[in-house]
């Protein structure tokens, strides 16, 4: 139910750009405990492949989390009118 939540929650707030630095970095460290969690038997050419999908998705996350939402958001819109 937690991953729900997260996925599902998190990326409609990021999607509307809510509270998008925050919520990036929410959901970067659940995808980097996922990886080294759920995805650790490199002997596996899959596990290895969804790894590295994880590690360049936390990445994203990150350089969202670093430059904040875009000017169509609601972190921008809010900010304008404050």
């Amino acid at each position: 139910m937690l991953a729900v939540v997260v996925e599902l929650g998190g990326g409609i707030l990021l999607a509307v750009g809510y509270r998008t630095r925050i919520v990036s970095l929410a959901i970067a460290a659940f995808t980097l405990a996922t990886a080294l969690v759920f995805h650790t038997d490199f002997a596996d050419q899959n596990q290895m492949i969804h790894f590295l999908k994880n590690i360049a998705i936390a990445g994203g996350l990150l350089q969202v989390a670093a430059f904040g939402a875009g000017a169509l958001s609601l972190d921008d819109r809010r900010r304008r009118i404050a």
